[in-house]
């Protein structure tokens, strides 16, 4: 089940609002790509959990991506512990892979900032040879990504690297208005949030434009890397 690049999502959703153009363009490349949802967003306003899991298994068809599961951690409630860090350390020794992109380093929502800590802390413990873990009841090995990057959500960050989208900036918003429950539909009658409006899908390609400008392209999308820049532009030097 190796893959050359591993996506965590603290919420189905978010890896399709942040780094779906960047998802889609490695499977282009033909590069292979897992997505672990951490939590099924249940304690969303709109929507509830089992139309979360059918609007990703939507999501996940548009991206074409090879695998998707998603841990069940508690949504809004889920700490860095140790129980949840060796779930992590599984889901990273199963898949191998080269790059984990995850949430952004800090964010308007509590989950996102903590499921970097959780994330990035994971991919370094499960590089020990003394942490044992398990899959389909037989030990697995240690492996350590050779870079985790954070892509950049809500609040406003400067980008250490910008990835170019320009070729599947559509195919991206077509991925997040799989999440129907979420975003902007002019016949739901549930309360409105802060992402449900019209409005909102005008601030994603916004962003996508921003991003795109500092490299010079029409679309992009930002991740930041803990402790800094590592003076590139392209994710896949690293695969």
């Amino acid at each position: 089940m190796k893959v050359d690049i591993l996506v965590f999502a603290a919420h189905p959703d978010d890896a399709e609002l942040s780094c779906s153009g960047t998802i889609l363009a490695h499977k282009a490349l033909g590069k292979s790509v897992a997505l672990v949802d951490l939590t099924k967003g249940e304690l969303g306003t709109r929507g509830n959990a089992e139309l979360r899991m059918q609007e990703a298994a939507e999501a996940s068809k548009i991206l074409g991506i090879d695998y998707r599961e998603n841990l069940g951690f508690r949504d809004g409630f889920f700490v860095k512990n140790e129980e949840l860090e060796l779930k992590i350390i599984q889901a990273i020794r199963k898949y191998q892979p080269e790059i984990v992109l995850a949430n952004a380093l800090s964010d308007r929502h509590i989950d996102h900032g903590r499921a970097a800590d959780l994330v990035h802390d994971s991919c370094f413990l499960s590089g020990l040879t003394k942490i044992h873990t398990e899959y389909n009841s037989v030990p697995q090995k240690a492996w350590r990504p050779k870079k985790v990057y954070h892509y950049i959500q809500d609040q406003l960050s400067h980008p250490d690297i910008v990835f170019d989208i320009s070729d599947f900036f559509d195919q991206k918003m077509e991925s997040i208005l799989a999440f129907k429950s979420q975003f902007f539909d002019p016949n739901s009658d549930e309360p409105n949030t802060p992402i449900s409006g019209p409005d909102f899908l005008d601030f994603i390609k916004g962003r996508a434009v921003e991003f795109g400008r500092r490299i010079g392209v029409k679309y992009g999308e930002g991740f930041q890397i803990r402790g800094g820049s590592i003076g590139s532009n392209n994710l896949l030097q690293q695969l």
